[in-house]
């Protein structure tokens, strides 16, 4: 039975039962590298032989090994394959990665296994090895059909390239995401429209709608193009928003548009505090056992990853997520969700009860921030446009939250 602690305790958690676990797998390399991305990826320039499929899908299966005792017996329901740019390796090291998964890992049946795809290495025989190799799920970052924003975002694919790779990736794949980005630089809102409703035409049935933001240790932070303004974003955000609900689809989380049935259960997992497998050059993981919640990153050069993956250290840090700090980690992901989520599951997934975040509750309420229901953690809709000030309250660095003066 879940322990009944006194608000802001930090006894260790204790869980009725594990949280679901997915896996994630980091691929690292791309063509080239975007102006605008932070993420752990890594421009290929060895003679442009493509990246060391052999040698980085072995370090794949031995860091998969080091990891199982801490998920022994656990099954996977979701797989995503992320990046960098997965679709450089070719349809064969995708294979040999995925048997070698399932030869390891009871995954569930019919298990969603997502692939991220960029339309400049698009070939069609690629997206059907792809899916003959066990890939289901196709996840395409177009970003934008217009020339003129493609070529300021720095994309290496071409508006006709977006549209062949979109056009067969909803021929050979029952489930599809297209990646969108809005608040581009010098864009207007018409022209943000016209990039979701060139989406729709291709009856994909899920849609990611980003806003561009301008991350530190990007080209784009260092040297910002000119970007709209604020109010014109919000303008953006609130067309994209009522076209895609005329659209039939469910506004599911921040950036995620789903018609009814196809959501991203990966991506779902991780909102509803979920635990996750990473694997690969700078993957982040989370995972539980009775007692504690570990998070893990592996080493971020892929070079240095690979030796110390084959050595069987392929983790750069590793360290307990102490329980005061597991209300803001909670609350950090799910209340991305729209709906929320029902306010049993924050003992269920941290192992502390409701109680430890009782008081920080209390001030997102009387600020009209969270629903008033106590069945459910869910942001309001003021809560949602001020997400950042809402899941401030749950931080914890030594002080309560304050009530405002």
């Amino acid at each position: 039975m879940t322990r009944i602690l006194a608000p802001g305790s930090t006894a260790p958690p204790a869980f009725r039962a594990l949280p679901p676990l997915s896996l994630y797998v980091h691929l690292p390399w791309c063509i080239r590298k975007c102006p605008y991305c932070d993420f752990n990826s890594h421009e290929w320039r060895r003679g442009g032989d493509g990246p060391p499929e052999d040698a980085y899908v072995d370090a794949l299966v031995a860091d998969l090994e080091s990891a199982l005792p801490s998920v022994w017996g656990r099954k996977v329901p979701t797989v995503f394959l992320g990046g960098g740019t997965p679709s450089l390796f070719s349809p064969e090291a995708i294979d040999r990665l995925l048997a070698a998964i399932r030869a390891r890992l009871p995954l569930a049946a019919g298990a969603e296994v997502t692939m991220e795809a960029n339309p400049g290495t698009f070939e069609r025989e690629r997206f059907e090895g792809f899916r003959d190799a066990g890939v289901n799920r196709l996840s395409i970052g177009v970003q934008s059909f217009s020339p003129r924003h493609l070529a300021a975002l720095g994309r290496v694919h071409d508006a006709a390239e977006a549209r062949a790779a979109v056009d067969a990736a909803v021929e050979l794949f029952d489930e599809v995401n297209l990646d969108l980005m809005y608040g581009l630089p010098d864009q207007a809102v018409d022209e943000a429209l016209a990039d979701v409703e060139e989406a729709l035409a291709f009856r994909t049935k899920h849609l990611s709608c980003y806003q561009l933001t301008l991350e530190p240790n990007t080209l784009f932070h260092r040297h910002p193009p000119p970007l709209p303004d604020e109010d014109e974003v919000d303008a953006m955000q609130s067309a994209i928003e009522a076209r895609l609900e005329r659209a039939g689809f469910d506004h599911y989380e921040v950036s995620a548009y789903a018609r009814p049935g196809h959501r991203c259960m990966h991506n779902v997992n991780y909102w509803r505090f979920g635990d996750y497998l990473g694997i690969g050059a700078g993957a982040h993981g989370k995972v539980s056992s009775p007692d504690r919640v570990v998070r893990e990153v592996r080493w971020k050069q892929p070079i240095r990853y690979l030796e110390q993956a084959i050595a069987g250290t392929p983790a750069m840090e590793r360290r307990e997520v102490a329980a005061g700090e597991l209300g803001f980690e909670f609350m950090l992901n799910v209340l991305r969700l729209t709906e929320g989520v029902p306010a049993t599951l924050f003992a269920e997934r941290t192992g502390v009860p409701l109680a430890a975040i009782g008081r920080e509750l209390g001030i997102a309420t009387r600020r009209g921030l969270l629903d008033p229901d106590p069945s459910v953690l869910r942001a309001t809709p003021l809560g949602r446009r001020f997400l950042n000030d809402l899941v401030a309250l749950f931080l914890r660095d030594g002080a309560h939250a304050k009530e405002p003066a």
